[in-house]
Formats: C-alpha cells, sequence, structure tokens
C-alpha cells in the first residue's frame, strides 16, 4: 500500500510538472494602408486644398451663427476616422486673437487624457499661411489638432477624431496615416 501511494504520488507530480500557463499579450492588427493620391480640391470655397483621395466624401456644414463660417468633414469610411475643418473669416485683429485663443485652448483641453502634446510650427510665406499642428499622445479623443491663418481675412481650424473609443495603440496607424494627411492640408492651402 505504502509503495502504491509512492507510486501515485510519483505520477502526480510528474504530471503536474511543467511550465506554468502565461497568459497571451493583447495583440493588434497590422494595418498598411495604400499610398496616398492627393488632388486638389477647389470647390466654391475661399480657400483650396489638397485631399487624399482615399477619403470617401467631404461634406459641408454651414454654422448657423455666422454666413461667413463653415464646417468641412472629410469622411475617411475605411479608417473610421474624419477630419473636420472649420473654417471662419476674420473681420478685425480682436476676432483674429480670439480664434487664435479658442484653437489654443481646445487643444489644451485634451491635456486631461493625453500623455504629451507636440506643438509644430507651420509657416509658408509665399502662400501667406501661418499656423500650428499639434500632435496628441495617448487615449485623448483627438489624435491631431492644426490651424493656420494669413493673419488678415481667413482663419482655418481642423481636428482628427475616430468613431471609436480612443485607444493609442489601436488607432496609432490610422492617427499616422490622417496626420499626414493633414500635413498636405497646410502645406497646400491656398487663400483665394
Amino acid at each position: 500500500m505504502r509503495y502504491k501511494f509512492i507510486l501515485l504520488l510519483l505520477i502526480i507530480s510528474c504530471i503536474g510538472c511543467g511550465s506554468d500557463p502565461i497568459p497571451k499579450p493583447k495583440g493588434y492588427l497590422r494595418l498598411e494602408y495604400p499610398q496616398a493620391n492627393y488632388k486638389a480640391y477647389n470647390q466654391n470655397l475661399p480657400f483650396s486644398f489638397d485631399r487624399n483621395s482615399l477619403s470617401d466624401t467631404i461634406r459641408y456644414k454651414p454654422l448657423t451663427d455666422d454666413v461667413t463660417s463653415f464646417g468641412l468633414n472629410i469622411e475617411y469610411k475605411k479608417l473610421k476616422g474624419t477630419i473636420y475643418l472649420t473654417y471662419k473669416a476674420i473681420d478685425g485683429k480682436d476676432r483674429l486673437i480670439q480664434y487664435l485663443k479658442n484653437a489654443q485652448n481646445f487643444t489644451q483641453e485634451h491635456t486631461k487624457k493625453a500623455d504629451a502634446i507636440e506643438e509644430v510650427v507651420w509657416e509658408n510665406p509665399v502662400n501667406n499661411v501661418y499656423g500650428m499642428f499639434y500632435e496628441v499622445g495617448g487615449n485623448a479623443a483627438s489624435q491631431s489638432q492644426f490651424y493656420v491663418t494669413d493673419s488678415v481675412n481667413h482663419f482655418l481650424t481642423g481636428s482628427l477624431y475616430f468613431y471609436a473609443k480612443p485607444n493609442y495603440d489601436s488607432i496609432l496607424p490610422a492617427a499616422h496615416y490622417l496626420q499626414k494627411d493633414i500635413k498636405r492640408i497646410m502645406e497646400s492651402v491656398e487663400w483665394k
């Protein structure tokens, strides 16, 4: 009986010995996007810019509080994201200062969830375009924001949003792809 017990104990210990189970880490898809193909978007607007042909639609949104202001939504259904543009006509230096403060404050509101906000100054004296690009790191609602102006007549601001709960690791490839589109918009803006 004693030998049977020892033999059973040996069998159990041999079977029970093994590596400890290790949980699998969360995995994310590796997403690859097509080469960007930009075309001029020159509608009946006070400015023109280059847009990526991957964007499905551009929706015009009039703003109710001001007839000289409107919004454009550049939708990317495959990426489940939208670049929201808002144009405002400047009618004086005080209005420009107000628009600049609003754009900067809007970006700073993301500091609650953002890990970092990187600012990049944009200047294009040839086309009279000056502004700022913000890259927001972390689980903030918007990964990128920008504004450009000629400091006299035109002010354009934009932000990138996805149709999903912010998870920085999973939307990072799409955010980087669309940040290139935002930078192309900033580079190609021409005032009319």
